[in-house]
C-alpha cells in the first residue's frame, strides 16, 4: 500500500482497506523495520547467476551449503538461498508466483524448497482471502529466516530486506507488487536495462520521515526532489515500488511504480498521475481505470499484470 507523505502526517493512509482475511498457519511477530543487507552487487531479477559471486563464500557440497545463525546451522540449496533473498526483497510472494519466476514452472522442486525451508522455520505460509474470496496461498520470511539472511549478508549490496505478515488485510496487495515488478522488469531489461534494484515504500517512507523529523516542512520541496519525488498539494506521493538500475549506456535511472486497486479513490490516482508515476492495474481493472482518469481528464499509460 502507497502513502503520502505530507509535513503534518507523515504516514498517511490513502487507500480504502481491502476486505481480505488472513489465516496464518504459524503466529510469528512481523520484522517491522526494514534493514539493508550487504553483499555483492545487484544481480537484476534472479537467476542461475544470482549466487554468481558467492560461490567463493559459500561452499556448497552435493549441491547444499550450510548457513548459521547464531550456533544453528541450516543445510540449504542454491535454489533455496535465492528463495530467501526473493523473499527478503518483497516482504510477501505468493508460492504460485514464486514458482512461476523464480523456478520457471517447476512447481515439483518450488514445493520441495518451500517445504524445507518451513521445516526449518526460515519461512511462514499464510493462506488469505484472494480475489472473488479463492484462498491464495503466501510465503513471508520469520524473523529467523530474516536474521540468516543478514547475518550471511545473502542480499545485494544496500537491498532492504524484510520479513512477516505486517498488515494481512493489505497481504495481497503487497504480493502483487512481485507480479508487477516481473512485469516492469521484463520492460527494462529488453531495452538494455540490467543490475536492477528493488526498493518498496517503506524503505522509501522511512527515508523520507527522518528528513522531515530533521529539516521540518519548510525542507518538503528539496526533501521530494532529493529522492527522486514531486510535492502534489502538499503532500509527497510515494510508489508502491520503485525500481533502480543501469541503462545501456551505463547511465543510473530509475521508475517509480503504482498498483490501482478498485480501492483507490479518483483524488488519489490523479496524485499518482501527477507525481509521474508508471500505472499498473490487476486484470479486469484497466476500464474501470480509464474512467477515473477520463473524469479526472487526467491521460496516463495504463498497463496490466
Amino acid at each position: 500500500m502507497s502513502r503520502d507523505l505530507s509535513p503534518r502526517e507523515f504516514d498517511n493512509s490513502e487507500r480504502e482497506p481491502e476486505k481480505t482475511k488472513a489465516r496464518p498457519v504459524e503466529r510469528d511477530q512481523a520484522d517491522r523495520t526494514p534493514e539493508d543487507s550487504p553483499l555483492s552487487p545487484p544481480s537484476g531479477r534472479v537467476s542461475d547467476r544470482a549466487l554468481a559471486s558467492d560461490r567463493q563464500r559459500i561452499h556448497f557440497r552435493d549441491g547444499r551449503a550450510v548457513l548459521y545463525e547464531g550456533d544453528r546451522g541450516y543445510g540449504l540449496s542454491e535454489s533455496e538461498i535465492r528463495a530467501i533473498v526473493e523473499l527478503g526483497k518483497f516482504r510477501v510472494i505468493a508460492t504460485e508466483n514464486l514458482a512461476q519466476h523464480l523456478y520457471a514452472n517447476d512447481f515439483q522442486r518450488s514445493t520441495h524448497d518451500v517445504s524445507n525451508l518451513i521445516r526449518q522455520g526460515l519461512v511462514r505460509k499464510g493462506v488469505f482471502e484472494g480475489p472473488e474470496a479463492h484462498p491464495r496461498e503466501l510465503l513471508t520470511l520469520t524473523k529467523r529466516g530474516h536474521r540468516l539472511l543478514r547475518k550471511n549478508r545473502l542480499a545485494p549490496d544496500g537491498q532492504a530486506t524484510y520479513s512477516g505478515f505486517v498488515k494481512p488485510r493489505e497481504a495481497n496487495h503487497d504480493a502483487d507488487l512481485y507480479l508487477l515488478y516481473q512485469k516492469e522488469a521484463a520492460r527494462i531489461e529488453s531495452k538494455g536495462g540490467r543490475n536492477l534494484r528493488v526498493i518498496l515504500d517503506y524503505e522509501l517512507k522511512r527515508r523520507i520521515n527522518r528528513e522531515f523529523a530533521k529539516f521540518g516542512t519548510e525542507g518538503r520541496q528539496e526533501i521530494a526532489a532529493r529522492h527522486g519525488l514531486e510535492v502534489v498539494g502538499s503532500k509527497i506521493p510515494v510508489p508502491d515500488l520503485r525500481i533502480e538500475y543501469e541503462t545501456r549506456d551505463g547511465e543510473m535511472a530509475r521508475v517509480n511504480l503504482e498498483l490501482v486497486t478498485e480501492h483507490y479513490r479518483g483524488r488519489h490516482v490523479a496524485d499518482k498521475v501527477h507525481a509521474g508515476f508508471s500505472l499498473y492495474t490487476p486484470r479486469g481493472e484497466a476500464d474501470r481505470l480509464r474512467r477515473v482518469l477520463d473524469q479526472q481528464e487526467l491521460t496516463a499509460e495504463i498497463l496490466s499484470l
